[in-house]
This record gives C-alpha cells, structure tokens and sequence, in this order.
C-alpha cells in the first residue's frame, strides 16, 4: 500500500516552458534555439544548465541567476505554470489519505513560489532548501525522512530516470515515472526504466487510477 506520495517539480508538477523561455529571452537568443539545445544535452545526458554555456560560451550560471535577479527578472511561478490535471489530483489523492510531499531540483525561491500557490499537499521542499540535489542519495535519505512512512510504502513520481527513478529505486523507495517534458519523453520506453519503475503513467489522473485500484 502507498502511504505517502513524493512528487518531483519540474515536468512532473510545472510546466518548464516559462523558466526556458525568460533564459532566451535574458541571454537574447531565440527560445527556439535555447528550447533545442536543453533537447541536445537531455539527450546526451548532461545537465540541462549545459544548454545556457552552450548559448553563451564561458557564462558563470550562478552569477548570471543573481544578475537576473538583481534586475526584476527572476524566478515567477503561477497556476498558469501547473499542469492541468496536478490541483485536481492532488486534491483527490489527498482526500483519500494520502501524505503528499513535493521535493525536487529547484532553487528555494522556487519553494517560496510553489508554497505561495497553497496546493493541497503536507510539505514542500526543494534541493535549495536541504543544501542537497538529487541524484544524490542524501537527497533521497531526507524523502525517506519527511515521507513518515516506511519505504515500500513510499512512491516517488517523477520525470527524469537518473535524477528520479533510479537513485529513487535504490534508496528503496517505490517509483513511477511520468512521460512528460523531453526527459519523460525520451526515456519512457527505455528497457531500463521499464526495468525498475513500478508504474508508467502519462499523467497524474492515471497515477490516481492506479492506486485507486
């Protein structure tokens, strides 16, 4: 039985378009280009902020975040930035009992944000608020913390096989991989991910299914 539910951010919960679209727009290249290069390096496997070096050569990221910053164009995140079917979902898988967590990738402004939009979960928390990013096993040692439930009864959903999936899989929590944005796309069918994520879903409406069932 899955007693608590771990949800990653990025292509699992949001909608990444508007993060990618204000980095072409601040580096002054077409979105386009920058949309295709982050589909280069995920198919390459390399970090996605590999994509803003190879739009400008020798960029310091982190600097480069806070400049944005300092400028009044930092990080924005809204309803409009949700899938579709997360708000509904959530509210039912709540409604039924379960202990629902969001911890992903992200800075812990973008915390602040997803917090800001009251979704009907019990915790959310980001690799900027633990000083600890995923794949890394420390990362998934904190779910195994916040989740209150025993491993096998903890399921993490998410998008990207080798942030999510695996480290998931091997800190002995439950997995479903999501087929959604270019990772979840790109490796749903892989023989490997089929291979250890207990579920496949295509949304979160059949995520709901199958636990309901």
């Amino acid at each position: 039985m899955v007693e608590t539910i771990v949800f990653d951010i990025g292509e699992t919960l949001i909608r990444d378009d508007r993060y990618w679209a204000s980095w072409a727009d601040w580096l002054d290249v077409p979105r386009h280009t920058l949309s295709a290069l982050v589909g280069a390096v995920v198919a390459k496997g390399q970090d996605n902020a590999e994509a803003l070096r190879l739009a400008r050569p020798g960029i310091d990221v982190g600097a480069e975040y806070r400049a944005r910053e300092a400028a009044g164009h930092g990080e924005v995140l809204d309803e409009s930035d949700l899938y579709d079917d997360v708000r509904p979902v959530l509210s039912a898988l709540s409604e039924r009992g379960h202990r629902l967590i969001v911890a992903g990738n992200q800075t812990a402004r973008a915390g602040e944000l997803l917090r800001e939009l009251d979704l009907p979960v019990d915790l959310v928390v980001t690799s900027g608020d633990w000083g600890v990013a995923k794949p890394r096993p420390e990362f998934f040692q904190r779910v195994a913390e916040v989740a209150q439930a025993p491993l096998g009864s903890t399921l993490y959903v998410g998008d990207h096989p080798a942030n999510d999936v695996f480290p998931a899989s091997a800190a002995g929590l439950r997995t479903a991989h999501i087929r959604r944005g270019p990772w979840g796309h790109l490796w749903a069918d892989a023989p490997e991910v089929a291979a250890v994520a207990d579920w496949r879903i295509d949304d979160l409406a059949r995520l709901a299914a199958l636990l309901g069932g």
